[in-house]
């Protein structure tokens, strides 16, 4: 599943082509995607101009005239595809996974827009989803209510980590994953992060605030380690998890820095370190780490 830089990257390349652009047509060719799409989908969205294209968490905001917000998640394999003229093969903003967004049978949802950008939305297992939501209500509704700060925010710094995390018995890892705390983090950048701040990821997450609840070098060293693993990720375009094989500079290539994440059984990535990496199943998901460096 695409995390927060993928996400990113994904609104980096689109808000050139929907911010101040309006809705001429909007194809839709099916009336579900993970959940039913608004009724009058297409009718709402057609004549309305983009105000803003942001992120929040794994999730794109689409800022519309009218205090209204058209809300996508890409889900495991949605992509989008930008032509500047219909027919012609665009730019893909996604498919980090896996090879179907090359079927035009799941091309789902076609904005043409003004200014003459086709924007095609394809989603072969359909885990993604779209709705709108009134702008005034957004940080009420239920897929935002309970999201924690942005990971690249000044609201993410120690003494926050420290405050959420005293007292907590449960893992590193775990309390990193968990989007009530930090919004958008995913395993990737949390295995890649708690290396990099050389953290153990099965120690309990109370290491991080002393006692009296004041952030430890832990809590400090990691926050620092966040903030540079995603913005190392985002300047890359993200991960691409397999070989990408466009040539129009879409794919991400933070997969090629990764330190431990995928490299099980490999030489430590730090210079002085003779360690392996390791894999072991954690919360249902694979951990990457390094034995001997994170304590």
């Amino acid at each position: 599943m695409p995390e927060l830089p993928e996400v990113e990257t994904v609104r980096s390349g689109l808000e050139p082509v929907l911010r101040g652009r309006r809705f001429l047509r909007v194809e839709q060719r099916r009336k579900d995607l993970r959940f039913p799409l608004p009724e009058r989908f297409a009718e709402r969205l057609t004549g309305r101009r983009v105000v803003a294209v942001e992120r929040r968490a794994k999730y794109l905001l689409i800022h519309l005239d009218g205090a209204e917000v058209l809300v996508v998640h890409l889900g495991m394999t949605g992509r989008f595809t930008v032509s500047e003229r219909r027919g012609v093969d665009g730019c893909i903003l996604g498919d980090y996974t896996y090879e179907h967004g090359s079927d035009t049978r799941h091309d789902h949802v076609v904005f043409t827009m003004s200014g003459g950008a086709t924007i095609t939305y394809n989603d072969a297992r359909r885990f993604g989803f779209m709705t709108l939501i009134p702008e005034n209500r957004l940080s009420q509704h239920e897929y935002f209510e309970d999201l924690g700060v942005e990971p690249l925010s000044k609201e993410l710094d120690a003494a926050y980590l420290a405050a959420r995390a005293l007292g907590k018995k449960v893992d590193l890892k775990a309390f990193l994953m968990d989007q009530r705390i930090v919004a958008g983090l995913g395993n990737i950048y949390v295995c890649e992060a708690l290396f990099r701040a050389g953290l153990d990821p099965w120690k309990p997450a109370a290491r991080l605030a002393t006692s009296t609840g004041r952030p430890t070098s832990h809590a400090r060293r990691l926050v620092d380690a966040i903030k540079t693993v995603l913005a190392d990720a985002i300047r890359a375009g993200g991960s691409t998890l397999r070989d990408y094989k466009q040539a129009d500079g879409s794919s991400g290539s933070f997969q090629h820095s990764f330190q431990v994440y995928g490299r099980e059984g490999e030489a430590c990535a730090r210079s002085r370190c003779r360690g392996v990496v390791r894999r072991k199943t954690q919360g249902g998901r694979s951990t990457f780490y390094c034995p001997n460096c994170q304590r």
